[in-house]
């Protein structure tokens, strides 16, 4: 078995990540999602769809890219 790395539950099931050549151990997607996953920098939620970008910040949507004085971006473009 194997343990995951933010929890520490000892599990069977447990999968691996591999992100910039570092391999992570969960036992969920929730735990991945917390360790993994950027945060917006407007809002501060974890970023677990698409998210927008502008410059190197990474934003949830484009709402919050727009507060923060990003031009240019939407969530939608009509086809």
């Amino acid at each position: 078995m194997a343990t995951c790395e933010v929890c520490g539950n000892d599990y069977a099931r447990a999968f691996q990540i591999q992100m910039n050549g570092i391999a992570h151990v969960f036992d969920s997607f929730e735990c991945a999602i917390h360790r993994l996953a950027p945060t917006c920098v407007n809002c501060g939620c974890r970023v677990i769809g698409h998210g927008v970008e502008s410059g190197d910040e990474i934003f949830c949507c484009a709402s919050c890219a727009v507060a923060r004085g990003a031009v240019g971006l939407r969530d939608h473009v009509p086809a």
